[in-house]
């Protein structure tokens, strides 16, 4: 420990006195008490040895030769480091006066003369210890400062019976105010945040002393240059050994580079960088709003699936970035040729009501929304075509374009996002097929999906009866320990003629078809029963997962049901788990969450099935609490080569990790997915890295063996 560092073994004391015989005599005492002593004769030198010695205490007589104490106590107290070294002042002087003068200079304390040296000796000591203290606590409060500095956080108190805060100092650099400087009073404090996030705060500050509750909030404040920042505002309510209300105590933290990467993470997981159009995904999601609100309103949707004709002949004689900016300057026509109204999504306002995308390479999507007959889509489509035969203007170059659309059309073409979209494209390439600029209906699969459909539904009416529906299981993993930790249900249906039927068909025949709450509690019941089954067998009960549907959530009695089949089967509520979509919290937000927090409140498991590919997942995840979410196979897929998925998924479990809820990733196919999801800190995967879907009796043997491998002995074959 160095000189600087606080007090040594053996502290070293600057003992100044001119008079020889009193430094004699000091030093017989005080080195006989354990210091080792350094002696300066006048204050000259006292100040040269200060400075090269660095002793912990001073002892300084104020009568010096040359320089008088009282200038040497100042310019000690003038030295890098030297506040917190204690000076004892030796004085013969009875004089007030001069002992005022003493202090005002920097003295610590004072001792008359003739001295005590026993005394001296114990207060030398007391006088050490403090120092000591003063030092380490000066130390905490300059590591606090840096760490407020790099984290970009201050604290504040404020004492309700003022009205005024202490602000820590970097709390003052965060809101622009001094840092030095008398305490903030409560309207200035408030007077930096943004007028329109004021009444928010100010209500936070209120509703927090009047109900004793803590309180957190993010807002923006406006510094004195007018530049705005994003600041989370939390506080609680201290109070004193009585229970009264004494003071709110705070931080303030600086998250306008959090935020902004937040948003710049939503914008790529979400939108087209090129173009700044939706991307796929956010299409997909919006489509599915609309085929929802369309099925619930009885109205029409059409999407309208265009790709520009010769673009690659663009990139091979123009060169890439030309093609580049045709791409862009497509889509500034797109966005504004469509009418309001046709759904164009546009990246600085993600609540409007239209929707352009591009779907990738040189293909774009247009959805419309509520249109009343097909001509509406055909009209559209005129405009567009109209819009892009205008020559382009790039990099000196006059480049002119046409462009092959093709129109499906809910419900005749498609129920389902996935069968519109591949009916569109497969009306696109009729378009090219027709001579390329010029737009298609999908309309030769009309009757043929028609008649699929009633088909489908009546056999699917017979299924339950014929027991053509069954149930098959998917296990899922615990990533730290490699062991199965539950099970998903998934429906499926063999027909005897139709062979095996994809959930993707018939689900929705049985959504609009009135049978899904029928098979939704089939579903149900299989499961529960099954899982109360490998119980009963002696397995170890893991939790298995449903599914519900956004019919079985609009319906009345959804809770009821469950709680009548758990009481059924006989399977305790917490081996059950229920997987929703955000859509069903998007339709009836009110339904959602009570039947949520009534089945949370019996024990029941409630995940967010398919995050990430919903327009708005990362709100309805603050908002509702559920206990577990699911990350869509679709972020999964490239997790390993594709770096945006890769931050995608690291951001997801980050959130959720905040907001203390599990993370299932579903899809899980190779070992690098899976240690890509160990390294992020992602608690369970699904996927067929471990299991396909399989019989129950299949799965029977993997719970099994599961369990083996979890009671083997130490020094067993591990993972």
């Amino acid at each position: 420990m160095s000189a600087h560092d606080g007090v040594e073994k053996q502290p070293r004391l600057l003992l100044v006195d001119d008079d020889a015989t009193i430094r004699v005599m000091a030093r017989d005492r005080l080195e006989g008490a354990g210091f080792a002593v350094l002696e300066a004769a006048d204050g000259r030198e006292a100040l040269a040895r200060f400075e090269a010695e660095r002793p912990h205490l001073v002892l300084l007589d104020l009568q010096l030769p040359e320089l008088d104490g009282l200038s040497v106590c100042e310019a000690i107290r003038q030295q890098p480091g030297a506040s917190h070294v204690p000076v004892l002042v030796l004085t013969s002087l009875h004089d007030v006066e001069w002992v005022r003068r003493a202090f005002e200079a920097g003295a610590t304390d004072f001792v008359p003369k003739p001295v005590d040296w026993l005394v001296v000796t114990e207060r030398v000591r007391y006088m050490l210890r403090a120092a000591a203290t003063l030092t380490s606590f000066a130390r905490s409060e300059t590591r606090l400062d840096r760490a407020q500095r790099i984290a970009r956080l201050g604290n504040w108190e404020w004492d309700l019976e003022s009205t005024s805060l202490r602000c820590s100092r970097q709390l003052r650099r965060i809101l622009g105010f001094p840092e030095q400087g008398d305490p903030i009073s409560r309207e200035s404090f408030l007077a930096r945040v943004h007028p329109q996030d004021r009444r928010l705060v100010s209500h936070a500050f209120e509703r927090s002393v009047r109900e004793l509750e803590p309180f957190g909030v993010d807002h923006r404040v406006v510094l004195p240059d007018g530049t705005e920042r994003i600041v989370h505002t939390q506080a609680e309510v201290v109070g004193g050994e009585a229970g009264e209300t004494l003071e709110l105590a705070g931080t303030v933290q600086d998250i306008t580079e959090r935020k902004q990467a937040e948003k710049r993470l939503r914008f790529l997981a979400f939108h087209d960088e090129l173009t700044h159009l939706g991307n796929r995904e956010f299409f997909r999601a919006r489509l599915r709003q609309a085929l929802a609100q369309a099925r619930r309103h009885g109205r029409s949707v059409a999407i309208l699936f265009l790709d520009l004709d010769h673009f690659k002949r663009i990139n091979d004689t123009l060169g890439h970035s030309v093609g580049d900016q045709l791409l862009q300057r497509v889509a500034e026509r797109l966005r504004n040729c469509t009418r309001e109204g046709d759904f164009v999504s546009r990246s600085h306002d993600e609540d409007g009501d239209a929707t352009v995308s591009r779907f990738g390479g040189d293909e774009f999507i247009v959805m419309l929304a509520e249109i009343g007959e097909p001509e509406d889509a055909a009209r559209v489509a005129r405009r567009v075509l109209e819009v892009l035969s205008q020559p382009f203007r790039l990099q000196q170059h006059e480049v002119v374009i046409g462009a092959s659309v093709g129109i499906a059309v809910f419900p005749h073409d498609g129920d389902d996002v996935e069968t519109m979209l591949r009916n569109a494209d497969a009306a696109m390439y009729h378009a090219k097929e027709r001579g390329r600029n010029n737009f298609q209906f999908y309309e030769s699969s009309m009757n043929t999906v028609a008649m699929r459909r009633l088909e489908l539904e009546g056999e699917l009416r017979k299924a339950v009866e014929r027991q053509q529906l069954h149930v098959h299981y998917q296990p899922k993993l615990d990533l730290r320990s490699g062991h199965i930790s539950g099970v998903e249900a998934l429906l499926r249906w063999t027909h005897p003629a139709l062979g095996a039927v994809s959930p993707a068909e018939f689900v929705p025949v049985a959504e609009q078809g009135g049978l899904i709450l029928s098979i939704g509690e089939f579903v149900l019941r299989a499961a529960c029963n099954q899982a109360r089954f490998w119980q009963d067998a002696g397995l170890p009960p893991v939790r298995v997962s449903v599914n519900l549907s956004a019919h079985q959530f609009a319906a009345e009695g959804l809770v009821a049901t469950v709680r009548r089949v758990l009481t059924e089967t006989g399977l305790d509520p917490r081996w059950l788990e229920l997987e929703i979509t955000e859509s069903v919290l998007m339709e009836n937000e009110r339904l959602a969450v009570a039947a949520m927090e009534e089945m949370q409140g019996i024990g029941i498991v409630v995940s967010l099935d398919d995050f990430g590919t919903g327009y708005s997942s990362l709100s309805y995840l603050k908002r509702f609490r559920v206990n577990a979410v699911k990350i869509d196979r679709c972020f999964v897929r490239d997790i390993a080569s594709d770096p945006e998925d890769a931050a995608i998924i690291g951001a997801i479990i980050s959130i959720a990790r905040a907001l203390r809820m599990k993370v299932i990733a579903e899809g899980v196919e190779t070992e690098a997915q899976r240690d890509f999801l160990i390294e992020r800190g992602c608690d369970e995967m699904q996927g067929y890295l471990y299991s396909r879907p399989v019989a129950p009796e299949v799965c029977a043997e993997l719970l099994r063996s599961n369990s083996a491998r979890e009671t083997e002995p130490a020094g067993g074959e591990g993972r």
